[in-house]
């Protein structure tokens, strides 16, 4: 059983161990990606990323080998990626994580801690993913308002009376302006009384803005919007 779990970089590295590690590392990458396209919609470039992603971790820890200062050098690399990525979901951001730790584990030959970890987090997404635990159920009143004013109103109160009448809650969640500073887009929050009263309430919005652009639609939550 020890020998199971103790690394399989005992001594010099030879082409018989690299490719064991890769070849586990490419398996559990695209098991990862199956689990993450179970219940959701991934795109395609998402799906190689994940797959790939494990068995390119673990080359570059093969490769370093206790090297410091080629350590430090692939830090800094891992570091621009954010950079020259989309915002993910939570979702992706987790199984890219659990993708490079699977990496990590198999670059410095612990073949078994890496399986073993991939398969449970993997496991665990899946169930969440199947019983929909923690999620909002849909609910026709919450919706997300966007709408843009002129820069001379107050954004803070000039909705105050109309979001009363057609509201049972509201928060502004963001204010920014756009060209040049000449309009506000704003983006709430807010639960209806009456979901058949929509039109109405676009319709009055609409004098109250200048017939600039409206849009309401299903509600947004972010992961961090709670916190």
């Amino acid at each position: 059983m020890d020998k199971i779990f103790s690394t399989v970089l005992t001594g010099k590295l030879d082409a018989g161990t690299f490719f064991l590690c890769l070849g586990v590392a490419i398996a559990t990458g695209v098991m990862l990606a199956f689990m993450t396209y179970y219940g959701s919609r991934s795109s395609k470039s998402f799906f190689v990323t994940t797959a790939l992603l494990p068995a390119a971790v673990a080359t570059i820890i093969i490769l370093i080998n206790g090297n410091i200062g080629a350590g430090i050098t692939v830090a800094g690399a891992f570091t621009l990626v954010r950079f020259r990525s989309a915002q993910g979901t939570a979702k992706e951001i987790c199984i890219i994580f659990v993708s490079m730790v699977a990496g990590l584990a198999y670059g410095m030959g612990y073949l078994a801690y890496g399986a073993i970890f991939a398969v449970v987090a993997g496991a665990c997404l899946m169930l969440c993913t199947r019983f929909r635990l923690w999620e909002r159920k849909p609910n026709a009143k919450e919706k997300t308002l966007r709408i843009t004013i002129p820069e001379d109103l107050d954004y803070t109160t000039v909705f105050d009376d109309l979001f009363s009448k057609y509201t049972v809650s509201h928060e502004l969640i963001q204010a920014k302006s756009a060209d040049l500073g000449s309009v506000f887009r704003l983006t709430y929050n807010l639960t209806l009384k009456d979901p058949s009263q929509e039109k109405a309430f676009i319709d009055e919005l609409r004098v109250r803005n200048g017939n600039l652009e409206i849009s309401l639609g299903r509600a947004e939550y972010h992961a961090l919007a709670d916190l």
